[in-house]
């Protein structure tokens, strides 16, 4: 008999006067058994109101549901039954964190992990587990977020619980998707609607397919989200689950507001707010509210935009949802801009920022979440730059450029490096004395809605500022698409980013594509490289180059700093052609940087280098690993070997290749040395978990792939000055409002000040001429863009095709 009685029976038994607890009831005592039987009474009471909270919960009536929860837990404490009051601590919880309460619910939550623990619940752990995942995504700690979903997954797959594991890769898919991680979540959401399918958990397969119509939704295959959300909602109705319903409605209004049908998104968000009122759903009343703000705006009716996002403003603030209060101030200064008063547009623009960044507190030091959660935010910098540049505040507007790029490869610098403080964004006397420590002319650009936003610095702290209308330009002559206009306003992107990219890929394209002529024409042929690569070199140096052309340094010496944004990443500089067909090289020595603040750091880092214990590390054509399914051999490169055994004479050292490459090799060695060069293949994979684009290709051996990828070499600690890494595409990778998430990312991050990197497959023969003749330049100009451009004329000479030497680029630290 002893096993059917609770925890609290057994004290209040041993602390009677029975003589003893052994073998049967016979030996209780009248009164003892009268309090078991008045425990059981009242355990049972609070076990109906927990199930009538249950079923109120279930229909999203919260405030019913509370008052339920709140009289079982007395009871629960009551009678001191410690799992009824984990239980019904959680539930509470749960009704807080669907009323908004966020905080509030984190301290239910916490107090039922407490006793989980405490008594060994592994269920209720994991219960409790998941909800606080739920309450920190809700207040925007994602990261802390994923820590608890993983948590909950851990202990859930140990006991076997099907539906906690769910309820796992639900919470994991959310996280996921606020951090732009879309086909992540995906993935999460199909291994959590197999559990609902196998368990018939009918409810929540509705639910998880709304959340993958979501994440459809978000990667731009609106008919497939609307697919999804319709099933959703059909589900939802079925169960009469009214939040399911809300939910469905909302995202069907959001799909079709990305198809530009406006009135239908406004007739769905208005059926999602009714219902979101009556279950008093306030974080989903505050959304239903702001996406009505936006399909007004999108209609032309200001003034009810204004309205409803000044709703779902105050709402959110109560609620404490920082997210929220962000998107309703940003939605609101768009109306505000429209309507001219650029100081309300600015005063809510900097209040959204301030949130945002600390929002980002939050994730501590994790790069990776730090750089995909900014993806969600970068638009609310640029138009607070348009909105200062609209007050010809164009300096105010630079400080704000640069708050809103490369943050979170400035904060990993500043934590490698020791700094004894984390880097604020730098102002404009800060951004002068950088620019003069470079001695060097700065060009930072900045894609805006219509506009690209081009700023030069001098050495002379001069700063100069000019805007390109992309519209009035001859590249804006193409209009949008409506249902293309409509959802790049759903997603924060403007016609300039759209013909900017566009303009990028041709130009590339152009570039590299394979000529008929041979690559020994004369120069003079090559300057009219095939109509349209021409057209589109010219047109890329008319963009970027021609606004600011008087501003730039008139000796060629004279250093140029580019700093990108977006796909201007990935535009060959050096290649660009003016009206006389003389490409830029020949004009400018060049070199890019993440951000001004970014390429300050790369300065401090280059000065604080300990004396490198051997002079180089110089690898070429290792035995080459298998890649792909099936596995196949990556090409020899037998012109990398040439390479790399020229630059190794120059440095009086053996070089590593064939089977002595091996990544344990190079590893090994990377350390110790002062200059770095990798003459290889790169690949643009994305790998692992937490996954960069790249990796470069080694010697396999043994269990080794032969593989060295971005994210390993972000873990290590170098001390070289130079890393080279001549092999295809290893200056590409994922373009983000940090910059390039790549390779070169990754050696910058491990200590290396600069980088050279190339942005498309090089010929074999033409590297071969080029980087030894870099390296002699090196030796004798120690300014590595003096020695890259140098090297780059030459090699002209040879291969005056841009495509056999335009590829390179030096990031960062010149000298």
């Amino acid at each position: 008999m002893m096993q059917l009685f609770s925890l609290a029976v057994l004290v209040a038994i041993a602390a009677s006067s029975a003589p003893s607890f052994s073998s049967n009831l016979a030996v209780i005592s009248p009164s003892t058994r009268v309090l078991v039987q008045s425990i059981d009474t009242r355990k049972a009471e609070a076990d109906r109101l927990l199930e009538q909270g249950d079923k109120q919960f279930d229909t999203s009536q919260f405030e019913a549901a509370l008052s339920f929860y709140q009289q079982a837990l007395k009871i629960y404490q009551s009678i001191k039954y410690r799992k009824g009051e984990g239980n019904a601590l959680n539930s509470v919880g749960l009704v807080y964190l669907n009323l908004g309460h966020y905080q509030k619910a984190i301290d239910y939550h916490n107090q039922s992990l407490i006793i989980a623990q405490q008594i060994k619940d592994q269920k209720g752990e994991a219960y409790a587990l998941g909800s606080l995942g739920n309450a920190y995504r809700n207040l925007g700690e994602y990261k802390r977020a994923i820590d608890y979903h993983n948590q909950q997954l851990a202990i859930t797959r140990k006991i076997k619980d099907q539906q906690g594991e769910e309820g796992s890769f639900i919470g994991l898919g959310l996280a996921y998707r606020n951090l732009g991680y879309y086909q992540r979540a995906i993935n999460y959401y199909n291994q959590g609607l197999v559990i609902a399918r196998q368990i018939k958990d009918r409810q929540w397969e509705g639910r998880i397919i709304g959340h993958l119509g979501n994440a459809y939704d978000d990667l731009q295959d609106y008919q497939k989200a609307i697919d999804y959300h319709k099933q959703g909602l059909v589900i939802a109705r079925q169960f009469k689950d009214l939040q399911g319903e809300a939910y469905s409605l909302s995202s069907l209004g959001n799909a079709y507001f990305s198809l530009a049908d406006y009135q239908t998104a406004i007739d769905y968000h208005k059926q999602s707010l009714n219902i979101k009122y009556q279950i008093k759903d306030q974080r989903g009343e505050a959304a239903s509210l702001c996406t009505l703000g936006i399909a007004y705006h999108a209609l032309g009716d200001i003034q009810r935009a204004i309205y409803y996002q000044n709703q779902s403003f105050v709402i959110a603030r109560q609620i404490k949802d920082p997210d929220g209060e962000a998107a309703s101030l940003n939605n609101l200064a768009v109306a505000l801009l429209d309507l001219g008063e650029l100081k309300a547009a600015e005063k809510n623009l900097g209040d959204a920022i301030a949130l945002y960044e600390s929002i980002r507190k939050n994730l501590g030091n994790n790069d990776a979440l730090k750089v995909s959660i900014f993806e969600t935010q970068g638009y609310t910098y640029r138009l607070l730059q348009q909105v200062l540049i609209a007050q010809n505040r164009t300096k105010d507007a630079l400080e704000i450029a640069e708050q809103g790029r490369a943050r979170a490869l400035i904060e990993l610098l500043a934590q490698r490096q020791q700094l004894s403080s984390a880097p604020t964004s730098p102002k404009i006397e800060q951004i002068r004395q950088i620019a003069k420590h470079q001695n060097a002319t700065l060009v930072e650009y900045s894609i805006a809605w219509d506009d690209l936003y081009i700023w030069v610095v001098k050495p002379t702290g001069e700063v100069a500022f000019q805007k390109v209308d992309i519209k009035k330009t001859s590249l804006g002559n193409v209009a949008e698409d409506t249902r293309v206009a409509a959802a790049n306003l759903a997603e924060g992107r403007g016609v300039a980013t759209n013909v900017i990219t566009g303009l990028v890929g041709n130009t590339r394209a152009a570039v590299t594509r394979s000529e008929n002529t041979s690559l020994e024409n004369n120069t003079n042929t090559v300057r009219t490289l095939g109509c349209r690569g021409n057209v589109c070199l010219q047109q890329m140096y008319k963009l970027l180059i021609q606004p600011i052309a008087k501003e730039l340094p008139t000796n060629p010496e004279s250093r140029v700093v580019f700093i990108p944004h977006e796909s201007l990443f990935l535009v060959p500089f050096a290649a660009l052609q003016d009206q006389d067909k003389k490409f830029l090289i020949e004009k400018h020595t060049i070199s890019i940087a993440p951000s001004i603040q970014a390429l300050e750091l790369t300065r401090t880092r280059r000065l604080k280098l300990q004396q490198a214990q051997i002079s180089a590390l110089v690898v070429g054509n290792p035995t080459m690993p298998k890649v792909g399914e099936p596995p196949q051999q990556l090409d020899s490169l037998p012109g990398a070997e040439t390479e790399a055994k020229d630059i190794a004479v120059l440095f009086k050292i053996k070089p590593l290749t064939g089977k002595d490459a091996t990544k344990a090799a190079v590893i090994q060695q990377m350390p110790q040395v002062r200059i770095i060069h990798l003459a290889t293949h790169g690949l643009l994979d994305e790998l692992g978990e937490e996954g960069i684009p790249g990796q470069v290709a080694l010697a396999p051996a043994g269990k080794d792939d032969g593989l060295l990828s971005a994210n390993e070499v972000l873990n290590l600690k170098l001390n070289a000055e130079l890393v080279v890494l001549s092999a295809c595409d290893t200056g590409r990778g994922r373009i983000t409002g940090d910059g390039v998430i790549g390779l070169s990312r990754a050696f910058i991050s491990a200590g290396t000040p600069s980088v050279i990197v190339s942005l498309w497959r090089v010929g074999d023969n033409s590297a071969a001429v080029l980087m030894p003749e870099f390296y002699r330049q090196l030796q004798n100009h120690p300014n590595k863009a003096h020695a890259l451009r140098r090297a780059m004329l030459n090699t002209m000479k040879e291969y005056p095709n841009p495509r056999d030497w335009a590829a390179f680029l030096l990031v960062g630290e010149a000298e």
